[in-house]
């Protein structure tokens, strides 16, 4: 008995996973797809336990989620537990914090407080319900909780100036052509056309500065940003190779059912049950 629980410790693969978050989202849960996570690069439909053994090895993990979809931020504290249970895990980045929070985030590692939101100057378009229990779980634990994101100085600077991009991956045509439709469709077709090239290098500058913390943060790293910032074809990634990473990285999408996610995007896709449709630009367009 001694030498199996020796055997444990040393393999780390005797501790049980959490338990699996229950579904919340209401459509698709008929869908065939539904909770199916597939190895993209390989066409292998794994287990939770398959994944998290796969991605533990990665010194960054790239997590790409729908921002208002609950089960994607249920099981993105699924991950951060269960990774921790596989490896030391060397810091945690967020796009939803910025680098003016981050002495906030700092101060309260360890700290019981009341109002945590307004401890951290937390910013209203990010849905705390939804961010909060992951938040909290991450400030509880022994390695940092860091800022991904752009102040919004840095934004209107870019938006003013349109600084170039240093390297060729990101730069290509074949990325900031997409990116600019994405752009143009995000916004409703309601942008004018001069201001496209702006609204690009904002998004661009951003995906730069995910890459450069997850860089710098204590390895291994954990990104969790809005499904396009992680794509491999379009996000983060092509800014980790301008920036001369290795190879090593690995992305994981979390998509809703109905959406599918190709090889080209992404490592790894996780299905969940999708929100009710919504027509966003009709609401923009009143």
């Amino acid at each position: 008995m001694r030498v199996v629980l020796l055997l444990c410790v040393l393999l780390a693969g005797c501790q049980a996973l959490p338990p699996l978050p229950t579904w919340q989202s209401p459509n698709g849960r008929e869908h065939a797809d539904l909770g199916v996570i597939r190895d993209l690069r390989s066409g292998e439909v794994l287990t939770p336990e398959q994944l998290v053994k796969r991605l533990a090895p990665a010194p960054q993990v790239l997590v790409g989620e729908q921002h208002d979809n609950p089960d994607h931020h249920a099981l993105e504290l699924w991950l951060l537990q269960a990774l921790e249970q596989q490896r030391p895990q060397g810091s945690v980045l967020l796009e939803m914090l910025n680098p003016d929070q981050q002495t906030k985030v700092d101060n309260a590692r360890g700290q019981s407080i009341a109002d945590l939101p307004a401890a951290l100057a937390w910013q209203k378009n990010w849905e705390w319900s939804l961010y909060g229990p992951l938040v909290r779980h991450a400030l509880a634990q022994p390695y940092p909780l860091l800022a991904a994101n752009l102040d919004r100085s840095e934004i209107m600077g870019i938006y003013k100036a349109r600084p170039a991009l240093d390297g060729s991956a990101s730069t290509a045509a074949s990325v900031q052509a997409p990116l600019l439709e994405q752009i143009r469709e995000s916004h409703c077709g309601l942008l004018p056309e001069d201001q496209l090239p702006a609204m690009l290098a904002v998004q661009q500058q951003r995906d730069r500065r995910m890459a450069q913390r997850l860089l710098a943060a204590p390895q291994p790293a954990l990104l969790f940003a809005g499904a396009f910032h992680v794509r491999r074809d379009l996000g983060v990634p092509l800014h980790l190779a301008d920036l001369g990473a290795g190879p090593g990285s690995v992305s994981l999408v979390l998509a809703e059912v109905g959406k599918p996610v190709s090889a080209a995007t992404a490592d790894f896709v996780w299905y969940t049950p999708a929100l009710p449709e919504q027509d966003h630009c009709a609401e923009l367009r009143r």
